[in-house]
């Protein structure tokens, strides 16, 4: 017997987003709806202060591209993004009772590529 799996499963995601709008602040124009390519975003049945319905995220299928932040005319998107690389602590200043001056290498300059850009 062969195995047959679905092809309409999706594979794990290597990047996650988070994606926090400001509810309060949204005018429900759905630039930001129609710019996510997942689909990761409805707009309320509800409504804000403002009057507006309002856009909400599904948080489990953003992938933290950025395009409904870039898109929105009010600014009010945030978005947060996750990788499978484990975070490192770089350094800690503390106790500074005069003006310092520091220079921090990024080898990650030459190769775009290792770089997280939101």
């Amino acid at each position: 017997m062969s195995d047959n799996t679905s092809t309409s499963e999706k594979k794990p995601r290597k990047v996650k987003g988070k994606t926090v709008i400001d509810i309060q602040k949204c005018k429900g124009c759905e630039l930001c709806r129609t710019a996510c390519k997942e689909e990761g975003i409805i707009m309320s049945k509800d409504i804000n202060n403002l009057g507006y319905r309002y856009a909400v995220v599904i948080d489990d299928v953003c992938t933290g591209c950025t395009n409904c932040a870039l898109v929105c005319p009010d600014g009010v998107i945030k978005v947060y993004r996750t990788t499978g690389r484990k975070k490192e602590h770089l350094a800690t200043i503390s106790d500074v009772n005069e003006s310092i001056t520091l220079k921090i290498d990024n080898p990650a300059v030459d190769d775009l590529s290792k770089m997280d850009y939101i």
